[in-house]
């Protein structure tokens, strides 16, 4: 009996080493993300992939595009990461938050990215680029995104209580001055309205929106604002006299924009449960030009990929050779930054740098609440 009893103890220690080999060997278990969820809205900026399949000119699934990253590219408009996938990992979440266009199911618990490259808050902006997801089209791919969600949870109550406690990051409003008021050419709305004008007009249609993401479970939300359109090398290239410095009738008028935003943020937060915030995306942008040499860039005004002045006049062509020194430069093309600078404005978005970085909290302090 003392035998069987002593070899079933050694059994066991062996089976004990054993797991504790194997538990050694697969590496300390990753903690968990801070937020069950991520949903994301926007632009070329924090696009995935979602345009690669559709009918545009707004795409970017070509080498050099994505260059640095692991997975080639992929739809992402720079060489690396975006800042929401910056901001991914900052929340914890152990990959990128994949785009809608091709997740479906369970996989939709953790959150999508619907941005769409050349999409505004009007319908009719970017039109001429072909085919693009305005937000209204996101808008209505979440409420399909959320019926999925409903079933998948057994009940509206649970995938309310759910949603309630996932981050949202919108962020809207630079195609609207960049493919449309300051493309007078091919839209008409820089004379029907003065910037103060256009910018009413946005923010009512956009409040709405953002209104209808609320009523679909959104209660920790993002709102970044639009940046420096009028420092980026395509504006540069057709509206700057010596191609440095940067165009200020396009940057006044999204100064006013930005302002009235802030303002959708008190009125948002007025309602039951809500949590919105504003990120500074203008003046982290800003601040990066200003001290450029302090974050180790040190090309401001020209694409490190593109065509004729600042690299700007034609956007990164597929197969193009880029700059060696990606690092050291602002944007990757015409508009977009590069991962070194979008990694910059993802960190201070996630935790703010300094007060003006972030109006009511950062996203850090909001996956908290």
């Amino acid at each position: 009996m003392a035998h069987v009893e002593l070899r079933g103890a050694m059994l066991g220690a062996r089976w004990l080493l054993l797991l504790l080999a194997l538990s050694s060997s697969l590496g300390p278990a990753q903690p968990e993300p801070q937020v069950p969820c991520y949903f994301i809205f926007g632009d070329s900026l924090v696009d995935n992939g979602n345009n690669n399949n559709i009918a545009s000119l707004a795409v970017a699934n070509y080498p050099p595009y994505g260059v640095d990253f692991a997975g080639g590219p992929t739809g992402r408009f720079t060489n690396g990461l975006t800042t929401v996938d910056v901001i991914a990992k900052l929340l914890g979440f152990h990959g990128s938050i994949p785009p809608y266009a091709s997740t479906r199911g369970q996989a939709l618990l953790a959150g999508v990215n619907f941005a769409s490259a050349a999409a505004g808050i009007l319908e009719e902006t970017g039109r001429q680029l072909g085919g693009r997801i305005p937000f209204s089209g996101q808008l209505q791919n979440y409420r399909s995104a959320v019926q999925e969600i409903v079933r998948i949870l057994g009940g509206e109550e649970t995938a309310v209580t759910y949603l309630s406690k996932c981050i949202f990051s919108v962020g809207m409003g630079n195609n609207d001055y960049l493919n449309n008021y300051f493309m007078p050419a091919l839209y008409g709305t820089s004379r029907r309205y003065t910037p103060e004008q256009y910018a009413d007009v946005l923010i009512q249609q956009y409040s709405q929106q953002l209104r209808t993401l609320y009523n679909y479970g959104a209660r920790k939300v993002a709102l970044i604002g639009v940046r420096q359109v009028g420092c980026s090398p395509i504006e540069l290239a057709q509206r700057s006299p010596d191609g440095v410095t940067c165009v200020e009738e396009i940057n006044s008028a999204i100064r006013v924009f930005n302002a009235k935003l802030i303002g959708v943020v008190d009125e948002l937060n007025a309602s039951d449960g809500a949590h919105f915030i504003y990120i500074n995306g203008y003046g982290i942008f800003e601040d990066i030009m200003r001290n450029s040499a302090a974050y180790g860039v040190s090309v401001t005004n020209r694409g490190c990929c593109g065509v004729g002045r600042n690299n700007g006049q034609i956007t990164c062509l597929p197969y193009q050779a880029p700059c060696a020194n990606r690092n050291e430069y602002l944007f990757f093309d015409a508009f977009h930054p590069t991962e070194a600078a979008n990694v910059v404005i993802g960190k201070r978005s996630y935790s703010a740098r300094s007060p003006s970085d972030a109006y009511r909290m950062d996203i850090r302090r909001l996956a908290k609440v």
